[in-house]
């Protein structure tokens, strides 16, 4: 099936996007409310107007055949068809688009129902994975840690079945790529900054790069970057990096 001057070949889980290979960026937690219902200035004055830094910056930044990574929390939507609207205006930006689940995306659905709404430049990522040239994108939404306050069995349940879909991913295309990228919603670590199973999984698995979102005003203060066990940690929070996109490869 080809779209625009991009293929998208199904082999099982995987998704193959081949094409002209360019820059990765990423960003998380767009935060977009298409119907305005959702004012993000309440968390403080960086936010007013975030949504047009965002996409003047993705503009200026990203050309068609480039990728961009979203790591979740992309709209305040509740029902994928009001959703719709804010992934429009994504699907209509300069790249082409891999979307994890986010814990605000709660119009998050079936990939048979998110696939059918015809966007043309956007996959969404859920216990499948991606190539792009000789790297293969993987990830799931991830969760809360282990050591956060009033962490209880329910938590534990939705951690493990985290890990469980990373691990889907990662083991969908496994040892086809020379560089593997990891999306995660959740920072992989715990709230004294170790690193938790999810970073023990990638390690595993020979992960390159791990990009995480979530983390917002004083939240910052748990952000880990840098080289850790190999693997190259960025935070792409949309407020960490002032609503700017940021260069992953």
């Amino acid at each position: 099936m080809e779209l625009d001057n991009w293929l998208f070949e199904a082999l099982d889980s995987t998704l193959t996007l081949t094409g002209v290979i360019g820059l990765i960026f990423g960003i998380g937690d767009l935060h977009l409310d298409y119907f305005k219902e959702k004012p993000m200035d309440v968390f403080g004055d960086n936010w007013i107007d975030h949504e047009k830094k965002i996409f003047d910056d993705w503009k200026d930044s990203v050309e068609d055949g480039e990728l961009v990574l979203l790591p979740g929390d992309i709209s305040w939507a509740l029902k994928l068809e009001d959703a719709y609207y804010d992934l429009k205006r994504i699907d209509e930006l300069p790249g082409e688009k891999i979307i994890t689940k986010g814990n605000h995306d709660y119009w998050w659905s079936g990939q048979k129902k998110m696939n059918g709404l015809g966007l043309k430049t956007i996959r969404f990522l859920h216990n499948n994975s991606y190539t792009y040239g000789e790297m293969g994108i993987f990830g799931s939404r991830g969760w809360t840690p282990k050591d956060a306050e009033g962490f209880d069995s329910h938590d534990n349940k939705i951690f493990n079945r985290e890990l469980h879909r990373l691990e889907l991913s990662l083991s969908s295309i496994e040892g086809k790529v020379k560089k593997k990228i990891v999306m995660l919603h959740y920072p992989p670590f715990n709230l004294d900054l170790t690193p938790n199973s999810f970073v023990n999984l990638m390690r595993e698995y020979d992960v390159d790069i791990c990009i995480y979102g979530h983390l917002h005003a004083e939240g910052h203060r748990f952000i880990v970057e840098g080289e850790i066990h190999g693997i190259q940690f960025h935070c792409v929070s949309s407020d960490y990096m002032d609503f700017k996109l940021k260069r992953i490869i």
